[in-house]
């Protein structure tokens, strides 16, 4: 055990400490305002889940990657059941108190199910990739890993949960990319994507149609290939209206408070607006660790979960989110390093789905305390307060952690 851990991967784990170590500070901070309220104290729960979090990791970090292999579609189907069940008894939280996201016992939420859903779709897509001895090369070879990704997609937008769906999406997208998909395949099969959004604009909506069709025809795309992608965009063209009609008034007015908070300052806008004063404020230095007018007179909203990243910015200023940002970076690098020198397939597709995952919450959170992404609700890892996506990010690290370790013995094993 102890060889063990002298040949752990150092870079990797002195970063999630660091940030481990941040966030738990900014936590801290944001709970002191001036009226004392529940989240004064809420630090203490999270350094709790934090030490779960490391059991998790080492516990995972004992186990090897052929195990998890063996046991990703039994990790998958529990999840599914989970998602499914949340469904039926799911409880919400905060803004999104009318949603399905939580299960609840007594009273007391106990967890997301989609936060860990997360990674058994990476581990079930990584087993179907690494099965294969080629990357997908048509959109027919796509159809199993879209619905491995389909099916906990559809159960958390149904709670409804709009920016866990869509991390589920980018994790697939970054996969695929990894195992060598080509780009103009990934582009074909976001495409329908992007015609929903585009439909909102007859003409975006008719200039994409146009530039679709060309591209179809400089890639030489199959014909049923071609057809079946022009049909799922013309489609998404004719149910853009109802689809935003089926979505709760809460993710409607985040919408529309990303293209104008101004629309509605007091209400459907306030939360993007405050968080840009807040960040606004900090200027190069920060107002000081504790002391960010925004947070203590509680202007700031959800400044423990969602906004947290206002706090780095408002008490620490430009420092502290350059701090902050190469932290993130730094993890970053550190597990495209690990998935680079994988020695199997599988471990590095595992690998590249969590830094693809990490790498969705980060760039959403960040972006939408300032105004750049619409506000969908997403964790930032390890600033965040929520025990189900500190557990799910410690036991990514731990899958990272064994291997990178398998890989340093497979190197030793050569010398």
């Amino acid at each position: 055990m102890f060889s063990r851990l002298r040949e752990i991967d150092k870079p990797l784990i002195s970063v999630a400490l660091a940030l481990a170590a941040y966030g738990l500070a900014t936590l801290y901070s944001a709970g002191q305002t001036d009226v004392p309220t529940a989240v004064a104290t809420i630090w203490v729960r999270q350094l709790v889940w934090l030490a779960l979090g490391a059991v998790a990791a080492a516990l995972v970090f004992r186990t090897s990657p052929r195990l998890l292999e063996w046991a990703s579609p039994y990790a998958y189907g529990a999840i599914v059941l989970l998602l499914m069940i949340t469904l039926v008894i799911g409880t919400g939280a905060g803004t999104a108190a009318g949603s399905k996201s939580w299960i609840a016992i007594g009273g007391h939420r106990l967890g997301q199910p989609a936060e860990l859903g997360k990674l058994a779709v990476i581990l079930m897509l990584a087993r179907w990739i690494a099965d294969r001895r080629e990357p997908p090369a048509t959109l027919r070879e796509l159809v199993y890993p879209g619905v491995i990704m389909g099916i906990p997609f559809v159960l958390v937008m149904l709670q409804p949960d709009l920016g866990s769906a869509i991390v589920f999406v980018t994790i697939l997208f970054a996969m695929l990319f990894w195992a060598g998909t080509k780009p103009q395949l990934l582009i074909l099969l976001a495409s329908p994507a992007i015609g929903l959004i585009l439909a909102f604009s007859t003409i975006a909506w008719g200039a994409w149609i146009v530039l679709l069709f060309g591209l179809l025809l400089w890639w030489r795309s199959y014909v049923w290939e071609g057809l079946a992608v022009m049909m799922a965009n013309v489609l998404m063209g004719v149910v853009a209206f109802p689809f935003w009609r089926h979505l709760a008034p809460y993710q409607q007015n985040r919408l529309l408070a990303f293209l104008n908070p101004e629309v509605d300052p007091r209400a459907t806008g306030w939360h993007v607006i405050q968080s840009k004063v807040a960040v606004g404020s900090g200027g190069f230095l920060g107002e000081g660790f504790t002391l960010g007018s925004q947070k203590r007179l509680a202007f700031l909203p959800a400044q423990h979960t969602d906004f947290i990243f206002s706090v780095v910015g408002e008490e620490l200023g430009f420092v502290g989110v350059v701090v902050a940002l190469t932290l993130f970076l730094a993890l970053l690098l550190v597990l495209l390093r690990i998935a680079r020198r994988a020695t199997d397939s599988y471990s590095s597709l595992c690998v590249f789905g969590i830094a693809g995952l990490l790498f969705t919450h980060i760039v959403e959170n960040v972006g939408m305390t300032v105004n750049l992404l619409p506000i969908t609700g997403i964790p930032l890892p390890f600033f965040s307060y929520g025990g189900s996506f500190l557990l799910a990010c410690s036991l990514a690290m731990g899958i990272a952690l064994r291997v990178a370790w398998e890989s340093r013995q497979s190197g030793y094993a050569e010398l």
